[in-house]
């Protein structure tokens, strides 16, 4: 029988998660509000929970579909925002990593969780040591590297710190890949399959899940990263969208940021990626906490 008591954590739960579900979307919903903004009604009437002045401008401008008096007009700086050439950008160097890291990283834990060699576990050990290491200090040696090879302001630059594998996803396909049965492996064995096509024909099938996990937190990552984009790929052919909005800020009119502007490229640029969740957040969900085979 439920009691007053279980009614009042329930309900006092729910009200929490609510609250909490509202502090995390609450920016973004300011963020939408700010790009359907007039510019200039942004600062003026910055307490009204809807937009003062409505407008599509924004986006206009930062798609590039308005003249430069009309961009001047709406509030911007007139310089031309090729958004499209950023986006293409930033789609081919995060899927370039995705499909790098999720391919790499399976073979690396697959034969951390199956092959027997020499040394296995503390290589494994000293790889995940990697996960301590912050990002900073890799900077300069990979931007070192990179320029000996002369890919600064290429695609290979940019994607090559981060196309092989990370100690994260490593360890995650490998937990999953511990859990599988090796009964299904050793049947295949027998039958004359070797390690490489058990793995292509019988292991990644059964392990989309976790493939797929790796797969978003990679693509996510890529697309949000920024220090190391900017860094190597400032030129404007391989330029990506963090990037680009970073421009997009330095040469807004008068040195004043373009909330407008920048606002209405952070949506478009959330886009894709909101799409990607919408069309594989089931297959997140449905993995968490899924270590094995039933």
């Amino acid at each position: 029988m439920t009691t007053t008591a279980d009614r009042l954590y329930v309900w006092s739960m729910r009200t929490l998660l609510v609250v909490m579900l509202i502090a995390t979307l609450f920016p973004l919903y300011w963020m939408v509000r700010t790009a359907l903004t007039v510019p200039s009604s942004i600062v003026s009437d910055p307490t009204s929970l809807l937009p003062p002045t409505f407008t599509w401008g924004n986006f206009a401008r930062v798609l590039g579909i308005v003249d430069t008096e009309t961009a001047v007009e709406l509030g911007g700086s007139g310089q031309a925002f090729q958004f499209f050439r950023y986006l293409l950008n930033t789609i081919v160097v995060a899927a370039l990593i995705t499909a790098g890291q999720v391919l790499f990283s399976s073979l690396a834990a697959y034969a951390f969780a199956r092959l027997k060699f020499p040394g296995r576990d503390t290589l494994f050990t000293i790889y995940l040591a990697a996960l301590m290491i912050p990002v900073i200090i890799t900077v300069i040696p990979n931007y070192l590297l990179v320029r000996s090879f002369g890919w600064i302001n290429t695609y290979q630059g940019i994607v090559a710190p981060f196309f092989l594998m990370t100690p994260f996803a490593v360890f995650f396909m490998r937990q999953f890949f511990l859990g599988i049965h090796r009964e299904l492996e050793e049947s295949a064995l027998l039958d004359g399959a070797g390690r490489l096509r058990i793995l292509w024909r019988i292991i990644l099938p059964i392990s989309k899940s976790p493939m797929v996990i790796v797969a978003l937190i990679t693509f996510t990552n890529s697309w949000n990263e920024y220090l190391w984009m900017l860094i190597v790929g400032r030129d404007h052919a391989v330029r990506v969208l963090t990037v680009a909005m970073g421009v997009f800020q330095a040469q807004t009119p008068q040195g004043a940021p373009d909330w407008g502007g920048l606002m209405s490229g952070a949506v478009l640029s959330a886009l894709p990626v909101l799409v990607l969740f919408m069309f594989t957040g089931r297959h997140l969900v449905n993995s968490i906490g899924h270590t094995g085979i039933k």
